[in-house]
């Protein structure tokens, strides 16, 4: 079908009016068009360049209505008795739109390429919407790599997306992403990425890495498919050919000392051997540090023996954790007893993360990223830590020991992608961070634990996309998230809730100041303002090389799916 069948059967809104640019086109719109809800509408035209039919497509900002009559003082003294004037009054209304051109297609009858606005078309050109076959016959070559996350803003076309592996080859974009979906809490950010991931998972090659801190990923996997909360389950993954496999705590084999350490000093050892002042627990600590390392291994924390061994460090530093008095005493006399007793829970609770259990199952962080990716069919592994030890407070689990856990996997993530590049092979994986603004906040912070963590993923972001490794940051926030971690986002999706003070200057920043965009998003309405759940709308923003419709770079909005069978549906997943 040709460009001029399509605007035949399009319906018409308007023409392009004056003045107008190549980067934003003044519309007038037709009277038959004003009572429509225009804002948001993907719209098209065509014209000619370099003797080649066009086709240019863009998202209407703003609808503005004017009455040159209604601003005349004379009239508006006749106006305020009468209230109106049927001679002027609505008659001579305009209705002015301004439309942003995102995607332009030259095309020779038979295939359809990407052009640029290269020249202004002339007023009155005609304006239509877009609909679905539209797209479908533009983008028909591209067919088997497009993946919808929902409909056009406000409208029901699909909006396409691509979401390509990070390989070279079919699908491929031959390097990989940074990605980041922000939004406030019920703003869908969640879901969008677990959509989004699902895009991922169509790739065989592609490996997926979650990190998990809260269990929004894990918790979710055993669900049947009716609702979005389904969407990334077994039985959906499954469909597309992907296997996915979560570690607890319980199933993982921690393997560093500084993590034990630090797991002690956060369970109550330290009270039991009566060292209760935090400056004391701090000297025990390093003591048995220094010590206990060149004494016995990690995995063999759990017996008595090593326990015992502890211990003994302990009542032989007793003059050094307390200078004199009571306090060396007082250590010395429970310890002596604590030899005769049994292990401690508040020791045994922390040394048998770090052993092997009686089935064999639990695996290191080494094993768990090796195994994920060493097939060249790679699934997905969810790291699940979102449940704290026994004798451990969830303030003390998320603020000191989960990030060190984070910094662990990261690390060993990083090597890999490293030991794979010297090996001349790609990575081709995607790692997802959870609550990021938790692991690599902005400013200076006061944790050394969340420093170092901050600090490693950084590192990682900025060496890996070589190596076929992409980032995905999930943050209720913009502005409290790291900015070098922002700086190096390719792609980006944002929700409601980031439309007042610091939050919105950080949005302005990144949209590039243009200001009909940014007041289009501040339309999104709060999804749990909706009267049930059927009626909810969950819109996003999306700037980057995300779809076929926006390689000029240009924002892109859309209305994420909330009904799962329509998403399954709209990308054939059975």
């Amino acid at each position: 079908m040709k460009i001029e069948q399509f605007l035949a059967n399009a319906e018409r809104i308007g023409v392009i009016g004056s003045p107008s640019s190549t980067s934003e086109l003044s519309l007038d719109i037709m009277a038959t068009a004003v009572t429509r809800k225009l804002v948001g509408e993907l719209a098209m035209f065509g014209f000619y360049q370099d003797n080649y039919v066009h086709l240019a497509m863009g998202q209407i900002t703003e609808i503005a209505m004017r009455n040159v009559w209604h601003e005349d003082p004379t009239m508006r003294s006749l106006i305020r008795q009468r209230g109106r004037v049927d001679a002027v009054s609505e008659r001579q209304d305009t209705h002015l739109g301004k439309m942003i051109i995102s995607a332009v297609f030259r095309t020779d009858g038979k295939n359809y390429r990407p052009s640029i606005l290269g020249t202004v078309p002339p007023t009155g050109t005609e304006i239509y919407l877009i609909k679905d076959d539209i797209l479908q016959e533009i983008l028909q070559a591209y067919q088997n790599q497009i993946f919808y996350l929902g409909n056009v803003y406000g409208s029901t076309p699909l909006m396409p997306l691509w979401f390509k592996h990070f390989d070279s080859g079919t699908n491929g974009a031959d390097e990989a992403y940074h990605l980041g979906v922000f939004g406030k809490t019920g703003s869908g950010k969640s879901v969008l990425t677990k959509m989004i991931l699902l895009a991922y998972a169509k790739h065989r090659d592609m490996g997926i890495f979650i990190l998990d801190p809260q269990g929004e990923f894990a918790q979710g996997i055993d669900n049947k498919p009716t609702d979005m909360r389904g969407v990334f389950s077994r039985e959906v993954l499954r469909a597309v050919g992907k296997k996915i496999t979560v570690y607890t705590l319980d199933q993982i084999q921690l393997d560093r000392w500084e993590i034990f350490f630090e797991l002690l000093n956060e369970s109550s050892f330290f009270d039991d051997m009566g060292v209760r002042a935090s400056k004391n627990q701090e000297i025990a600590r390093d003591i048995l540090a220094d010590k206990l390392k060149g004494e016995i291994k990690l995995e063999d924390l759990y017996k008595e023996e090593s326990y015992k061994k502890a211990l003994t460090i302990l009542y032989n530093n007793s003059s050094i954790i307390y200078v004199q008095g009571e306090g060396e005493k007082r250590l010395r006399n429970t310890v002596s007893d604590l030899l005769k007793s049994a292990m401690k829970k508040s020791w045994s609770s922390v040394a048998n993360l770090f052993t092997q259990n009686d089935q064999n199952t639990k695996r290191t962080a080494n094993k768990i990223i090796h195994s994920a990716f060493a097939n060249q069919n790679r699934d997905i592994v969810i790291i699940d830590l979102s449940q704290s030890p026994e004798n451990m407070s969830q303030t003390e689990w998320n603020d000191k020991i989960k990030p060190l856990l984070i910094k662990r996997f990261v690390g060993e993530i990083v090597s890999s992608a490293d030991k794979s590049y010297k090996d001349k092979q790609t990575l081709n994986s995607l790692v997802v961070i959870d609550e990021a603004h938790r692991f690599v906040p902005s400013g200076r912070i006061e944790n050394p634990t969340i420093e170092k963590t901050r600090q490693e993923i950084v590192d990682g972001v900025r060496t890996t996309r070589k190596y076929g490794l992409g980032w995905m940051f999930v943050s209720q926030t913009l502005s409290s998230l790291d900015n070098e971690i922002i700086q190096q986002l390719r792609v980006m999706f944002f929700g409601f809730g980031l439309s007042m003070g610091t939050e919105y200057q950080k949005l302005r920043e990144l949209v590039g100041g243009q200001k009909e965009s940014l007041s289009l998003y501040q339309l999104f309405r709060d999804p749990q303002s909706a009267f049930d759940a059927e009626s909810k709308e969950y819109s996003f923003m999306t700037i980057g090389p995300v779809s076929p419709l926006s390689f000029s770079g240009t924002p892109l909005f859309l209305n994420a799916f909330n009904n799962i069978g329509d998403f399954l549906s709209a990308n054939d997943i059975k």
